[in-house]
């Protein structure tokens, strides 16, 4: 069966499912599965589903180095309420000192390349360490928070 018919069989089957029956589906099909975390609302809620189903679910984010506060701040508080340790990728500290000395600390305003470059090095290569090994990666995106969401499907293969 190829990866395509894969996903559409799983969409099949998960057409009619809660999110509860979606994360129980994949944390007892799938040997590897994480959920990605912004430490969002949505995530949040989806974390607490985990840790409920499985308290050794794996979730992970990303620290850019350019959180808010905030951020910290529920990370915290996450951990301590579900006796976690959410695993935190970070960029590699070389490429964002290079990044610094080629664009200074706010470059990825002045233009697009300069944008591309800095999420290549503060979230791409790190979500790319994180992905490392996973067969299922869990997001909370949500149809409602962009128009190129509106019309995709609940599992995608990437």
């Amino acid at each position: 069966m190829s990866n395509k018919e894969l996903i559409q069989d799983i969409n099949k089957d998960l057409e009619n499912k809660s999110t509860i029956e979606v994360i129980e589906y994949f944390l007892t099909k799938f040997k590897n599965a994480a959920l990605s975390s912004s430490l969002a609302a949505e995530d949040q809620v989806l974390t607490d589903m985990m840790l409920k189903e499985n308290k050794n679910a794996t979730i992970f984010t990303l620290d850019t180095g350019r959180l808010h506060p905030e951020t910290y701040d529920v990370m915290d508080a996450t951990n301590l309420k579900y006796g976690v340790k959410i695993d935190v990728f970070f960029p590699n500290s070389e490429k964002v000192q290079e990044l610094y000395q080629s664009q200074g600390v706010n470059g990825q305003y002045e233009s697009i390349e300069n944008r591309k470059n800095c999420c290549g090095v503060r979230k791409i290569e790190p979500l790319k360490r994180a992905l490392k090994g996973l067969d299922v990666w869990i997001t909370g995106l949500r149809a409602a928070q962009s128009v190129t969401r509106v019309h995709m499907p609940l599992v995608e293969w990437d």
